[in-house]
């Protein structure tokens, strides 16, 4: 499935911004940026699983906010690119 993680760490503390160095840490290790705080990571549900509870442990629940959202590729998807970015096509050819 196609996983959306989308967060905003509160950075007005040093330990904010230790937060959000790990919080992006975690998603560069199993996704791809597209955005400055969201990832476009493909897992299966225990990749999931664990990428929500390494994300959890390091979010402050009391000033962070954190969005993951899950579309099936039972179900079809599409996503339409405007702009100077193009991620990448996990799916397509590898070209050297």
């Amino acid at each position: 499935m196609l996983v959306l993680v989308c967060y905003d760490v509160n950075t007005e503390t040093r330990a904010g911004r230790r937060r959000l160095r790990r919080v992006a840490k975690v998603c560069e290790s199993t996704g791809q940026r597209v955005q400055k705080s969201v990832f476009e990571c493909r897992l299966d549900v225990a990749q999931f699983e664990t990428l929500e509870r390494q994300l959890l442990a390091e979010m402050d629940p009391a000033t962070d906010c954190l969005r993951l959202y899950r579309i099936p590729e039972t179900r079809g998807y599409q996503v339409v690119e405007h702009g100077a970015f193009r991620a990448v096509d996990f799916d397509g050819p590898l070209v050297l």
